[in-house]
């Protein structure tokens, strides 16, 4: 009996756990539906956190940013889960019909139980992919070369006290050396010559770091450039204090042999503090810095004190000489004597040389020169504190050769900006024409003409500096020069109050608003605006890149009637706007670019002269009352580039924004973003829009897989192009309309010319990033004026120019030669390209070429020829580089120089 009985309870123990199997296996069928449901949200929500980290990952690029490898497989895996599970999900309607009986069986169910165990396993690992994607950093410095070789102008004069300083350095006691010598000596140069040398030294140094102090400078900074030098500037490094920084920084530098260059002291700093392990002959690391003071040298307790001296007459005359031009001294047989005596006056001073032997290289008679001698000679009595005897006068003497007060103001303008700061010259152009300074003009066009006149006449006089060619910024000692004469010496013309870059955390207070014409509190860390400064003079506000900045009163801008200027650009705290804006009846430029603003009040209608409105960049819907747009009657300039005022599907809205656009009777420049093809119809149907629309971002297009290319070619203004986030964008075609009728260019005989003659004449930037599914991008062969090509985050783009669509479309392109005009080539996470071009091609302008994470592209489109007027960079991942096919061993010597490692 006892074994019955045992038996009996193993029986049940098994029907049992038969029935829970069977029972959770029927759970998977009934809840197939509802999971459906749910995988097909976590797919969107994984498809959203995806487009997230790839605008990121764009954003990053710009700056030049390594995207981290765990976030490239996170990214490659996140593609692979999602064409899965789309795959996936279009058998689910197959499978639900198969279900009965409340949906707890199926007429086939071996087949809907395995079909819902694989839902249900996919909705887990879907959610717990899309929880791994939460990034708070996607991209970090590439890791750093012992030395980054700097861009050096001349040295002549130098050479000596280089020599004295390269012997400072060899000698192991040696560990700080100080450089010290006024303004404008060629204490930079010098620096920037040492850097390089050891570059090619065999000091065997693990790294090299360059920091640029300047003046108001605050610790973290300095902290944040050496953390992006050693490679600890990413994780919450932004959120640590300076002394958990200091600790960090402290933790590699005492393992390394590193040299710092600190460039443009003005006071102590605490090495300590920064996380610097003093240099000395146990760690065999060294410090050099360069200061205007002397003091500063005994205060870094500097081991070797040089100063930088003015340059002996013979080697002035040397480097004057070379500004000048040999052409200006043939031009006539006294010039040469008399150049020798303006070099005199020059006191030796490099950058008084540089600046006044260019200002004087198209003076080509006996008479301009001795005038320039007896304005020199007045000069040169003045003295003014803290700049030497003869700095600021040596130096205003160019800034007095300026042709006009109008290029006059506008050189003073730019010392608004903080030190060291890339000033875009697209900006600083419409904020000359919303102050007035430039000619009144018919189109902004010309008034933008003009303007970059006025900028290359500045980068003549060497008083402005060329970065890139959309970037320009200004010397220090230029700035302290413009700051001199805007605040000090015609004060009572200029009334500049400027405190950009000061880490303020508070306005300044009301009285310092009192009487001041330009104010500038750029680059600081005000939180809010509450006081009402009494101000009725005040033209100018510049509040830029106050990230702090979340509450500007009502009342801040009460007092304020005069104000033509304000711009609150990059200060991303602030999400609304004060209906006291409305008191700014004088405004004529407003700059709300680069913020989290989520409405514009309807008051602005008050702004009736307000000739310039840019509302780039605000990625979060923005609200835009119908009729404000067109309120502003005098608006000239309207930039919506990469803002999306209204929802995509809200197409009415779309027709009453282009409708008010085209009431703006003034309105010259405009820049804007299309959301779907519908949206692209009603703006090509707006044609006197098409006369002044310069750049067009076609992005976060869902509802069409072609975009036929030509129906923008009419734009004759459009100067950039950027087409982004086009998930369901497949193909880029080239059609030309004739009569109503979509010709293909292979079979229209004329459309050969047409192209040639008018296709993209204007087109210098195009920016293709997040299009997924776009193969080739063939048709920038129209565009024969290209300057800048960037492509980004494509994952099924094989070829930039197809050879077989090339082949397709010969009627339409005829001869072209792609890219002799490109000056900058851009390729970033592009895992399937494997070409550019079939031939080689000349390249006559091309700068840089720079390529990241394209593992599959083996070949340049370079031979021997290529290039051949013009320095080239060539940057990349070295194993990519090392992998690279070449036409023959000369061109991969040609090349060989010219590679970066990034």
């Amino acid at each position: 009996m006892g074994s019955v009985f045992s038996i009996s309870l193993s029986c049940d123990t098994i029907i049992s756990r038969c029935w829970d199997c069977v029972a959770g296996q029927v759970i998977y069928a009934c809840h197939l539906q509802e999971n459906l449901a749910d995988l097909n949200a976590a797919l969107d929500e994984l498809k959203e956190r995806r487009n997230d980290v790839l605008r990121k990952i764009v954003i990053d690029t710009k700056q030049k940013l390594r995207t981290l490898d765990e976030v490239r497989g996170w990214l490659s895996r996140a593609e692979t889960m999602i064409h899965e599970v789309d795959e996936l999900l279009i058998d689910g309607p197959e499978e639900i019909k198969n279900l009965c009986l409340g949906a707890c069986c199926s007429k086939n169910y071996k087949s809907t139980l395995n079909f819902s165990k694989r839902v249900a396993k996919s909705l887990r690992d879907v959610k717990d992919l899309k929880g791994k994607g939460a990034f708070e950093v996607v991209a970090t410095e590439a890791p750093a070369a012992p030395v980054v070789p700097r861009p050096s102008d001349s040295a002549v004069g130098l050479e000596s006290t280089f020599n004295k300083v390269w012997s400072a350095f060899e000698r192991k006691h040696v560990g700080i050396i100080g450089l010290y010598g006024v303004g404008g000596v060629g204490k930079t140069r010098l620096l920037t010559e040492i850097n390089n040398k050891i570059g090619v030294s065999s000091g065997g140094f693990d790294v090299v770091i360059w920091v640029v102090v300047s003046k108001g400078f605050y610790i973290g900074k300095v902290q944040d450039d050496i953390a992006k030098r050693i490679g600890l500037f990413n994780g919450n490094w932004s959120d640590k204090a300076p002394e958990e920084k200091a600790i960090d920084i402290y933790g590699v530098l005492r393992e390394k042999k590193f040299v710092l260059l600190l460039d443009d002291i003005w006071e102590r700093v605490d090495l300590s503090k920064v996380g610097i392990p003093v240099p000395n002959q146990e760690n065999d690391s060294q410090l050099i810095f360069t200061t205007r003071s002397k003091e500063v040298c005994g205060q870094m307790r500097a081991h070797e004190k040089i100063q930088v001296q003015c340059l002996p007459e013979e080697e002035a005359w040397e480097l004057f000489e070379e500004h000048v031009g040999k052409d200006v001294f043939d031009s006539h047989p006294n010039i040469r004597g008399l150049a020798q005596e303006v070099a005199k006056e020059c006191g030796g001073l490099p950058l008084a040389l540089i600046t006044i032997g260019r200002a004087m290289a198209c003076k080509n008679t006996p008479e301009e020169w001795k005038y320039t001698i007896e304005v020199l000679k007045k000069s040169a009595n003045f003295v003014f504190p803290n700049m030497g005897e003869e700095v600021y006068p040596l130096l205003k003497f160019s800034y007095d050769s300026l042709p006009n007060d109008m290029v006059r103001s506008c050189l003073l303008y730019c010392s608004l900006f903080p030190e060291d700061f890339e000033i875009a010259k697209k900006s600083l152009i419409d904020l000359w024409i919303g102050e007035g300074f430039l000619a009144e003009h018919d189109t902004v066009s010309q008034a933008r003409n003009q303007g970059h006149y006025i900028i290359g006449s500045l980068l003549h006089a060497c008083l402005l500096e060329d970065v890139d060619d959309w970037y320009i910024k200004m010397h220090d000692v230029i700035r302290d020069m413009s700051l001199w004469i805007a605040c000090s010496c015609e004060a009572e013309k200029w009334k500049f109050f400027v405190q950009a870059g000061y880490h303020l955390t508070q306005m300044p207070e009301g009285g310092r608003w009192k009487g001041m014409q330009r104010m500038s509190l750029m680059k600081n860390k005000i939180e809010n605006l509450t006081e009402a400064p009494n101000c009725p003079d005040l033209q100018t506000l510049f509040l830029d890149n106050n990230g702090q900045l979340k509450v500007i009163h009502n009342d801040f801008f009460q007092f304020m009637c005069g104000l033509k200027v304000l711009s609150l650009r990059g200060s991303l705290g602030i999400t609304e706007l004060p209906v006291g804006i409305a008191k700014l009846v004088s405004l004529e430029y407003l700059d709300l670019s680069s913020t989290n603003i989520r409405e514009l009040p309807i008051e602005l209608k008050a702004l009736r002269k307000l000739k310039c409105l840019n509302l780039s960049c605000i990625f979060l819907r923005i609200t835009i009352p119908r009729g404000l747009i067109s309120s502003f009657l005098k608006l000239r300039i309207l930039r919506m580039i990469s803002s999306y005022p209204f929802d995509v599907a809200a197409e009415e809205s779309n027709e009453c924004l282009l409708e008010e656009l085209q009431c703006l009777n003034h309105l010259n420049a405009l820049t804007l973003s299309i959301t779907s093809a519908f949206a692209l119809d009603r703006y090509l149907n707006a044609e006197r829009l098409h006369n002044y629309t310069e750049e067009i971002g076609l992005q976060m297009w869902k509802d069409s897989k072609q975009l036929n290319i030509l129906s923008l070619a009419n734009i004759e203004s459009l100067n950039s192009l950027v087409v982004g986030q086009c998930e369901s964008l497949e193909e880029v075609k080239m059609e030309w309309a004739v009569e109503g009728r979509m010709i293909k260019a292979q079979s229209h005989i004329q459309t050969s010319v047409i192209a040639t003659q008018h296709c993209f004449q204007s087109l210098h930037i195009v920016f293709i990033y997040t299009c997924s599914k776009l193969r080739d991008i063939t048709w920038l062969v129209l565009a024969p004026n290209l300057r800048d090509v960037s492509v980004a985050g494509c994952n099924e783009m094989e070829e930039i120019i197809s050879e077989v669509k090339l082949s397709q479309v010969a009627g339409l392109v005829g001869t072209l030669t792609p890219f002799v005009s490109l000056k900058y080539l851009n390729l970033e996470e592009l895992p399937k390209l494997k070409g550019i071009y079939r031939n080689a091609l000349p390249f006559p302008c091309i700068k840089k070429i720079d390529v990241r994470h394209c593992p599959k592209l083996r070949r340049l489109p370079l031979n021997s020829n290529s290039a051949k007027t013009n320095t080239i960079s060539i940057a990349g991942n070295e194993k990519w580089w090392k992998e690279l096919q070449w036409e023959d061993e000369s061109t991969r010597n040609a090349f060989l120089p010219c590679f970066i490692a990034t």
